[in-house]
């Protein structure tokens, strides 16, 4: 998996720095950008090693730039954000091109920030004739002047076998060189045997995309389905929103503040397991306490359809309960 990759990432930088600086144990203070809603495990290595976890909303065309460069251009304590480019998790949402080079022409405070950039979702398209399109990061800063602020991970993970995959780390030459003098420590070598499975597998990228469009497959009536309910049995009724996404693996749903642990608890109480409420923001915290990530690509269709059913209706329950509650407060 890539998360070991970007985990090792952030424990070099905090024990021994980043090409040469200090590192980041040594600090009075460490702070980390965070899209949100975003992807609990980056948020989690980041808390795990004692930073300060900053919320940076997710709009449609990718994060909020303008509080991203207030923060990184005027802030040496910040040291990196964490960005999911195409179909991110948990919306959907893809960076524009505008974001991307925005993010590549950023002129940190701090000469160690970097971008992770974690490109987990590149061929995980649900539509072949309408997939989102991010431009290359790498390119861009390097057009920026910018070559080494960006690290990019990918893995095979969600492609192969969870667990069996093949993760890798793309950087400028500066700072792979910086990557190896720690990781001639730490390993002999790679798995060669598992890099010689995957390219006698899937051959070529082309080869890989065959298998993608397999997946879609299989995912995208899935999709459909939660989407279609969705629609059905709530659209129309101001109580919620939700994403239709072009690829990736999740839903993202918000309901009325205030609402999302009483879903997901109702939810669970009839035996429909859902991803904890607020997991999807630093700290585990949801602010508003009305996001939740809904992941369709486990249960079968018929237990799917089931499934969002009662979603839907707790949904409904719980926003009338909410209302009746805001009435009474107010008479």
């Amino acid at each position: 998996s890539s998360l070991n990759v970007m985990y090792d990432t952030i424990a070099r930088s905090y024990t021994h720095g980043v090409m040469g600086n200090t590192p980041w144990c040594r600090l009075d203070k460490v702070k980390f950008l965070c899209v949100v809603p975003g992807y609990d495990r980056h948020f989690a290595i980041s808390a795990f090693f004692g930073m300060e976890l900053i919320s940076i909303p997710m709009l449609d065309d990718g994060p909020d730039m303008d509080m991203v460069e207030q923060y990184v251009n005027h802030d040496p304590a910040v040291k990196g954000i964490w960005c999911v480019p195409k179909y991110s998790n948990p919306t959907g949402n893809s960076y524009s091109d505008t974001v991307v080079k925005r993010l590549a022409r950023l002129k940190p405070a701090a000469p160690d920030f970097r971008i992770y950039w974690d490109n987990a979702y590149g061929i995980h398209h649900l539509y072949e004739d309408t997939e989102d399109h991010v431009l290359e990061i790498l390119q861009e800063c390097k057009k920026a002047g910018n070559s080494d602020i960006v690290y990019k991970f990918a893995s095979t993970s969600k492609i192969c076998f969870p667990g069996s995959g093949i993760a890798a780390i793309a950087a400028s030459h500066n700072n792979l060189d910086d990557i190896r003098k720690q990781l001639t420590i730490q390993t002999i070598g790679h798995d060669k045997v598992n890099q010689l499975r995957h390219v006698r597998f899937f051959k070529n990228l082309e080869g890989m995309k065959a298998h993608m469009k397999k997946h879609a497959d299989i995912l995208r009536p899935k999709f459909e389905t939660v989407e279609e309910i969705l629609d059905r049995e709530l659209n129309g009724l101001e109580i919620a929103r939700w994403t239709k996404p072009k690829g990736g693996y999740f839903i993202s749903f918000n309901g009325m503040n205030g609402t999302a642990k009483r879903i997901v608890e109702m939810c669970q109480k009839a035996g429909v397991k859902l991803t904890k409420a607020g997991a999807a923001f630093p700290y585990g915290k949801d602010p508003e306490d009305s996001h939740i990530r809904i992941a369709p690509s486990y249960p079968t269709l018929a237990e799917l359809s089931t499934a969002a059913e009662l979603f839907a209706l707790s949904a409904k329950i719980v926003s009338i309960d909410r209302i009746l509650e805001e009435r009474a407060a107010e008479s």
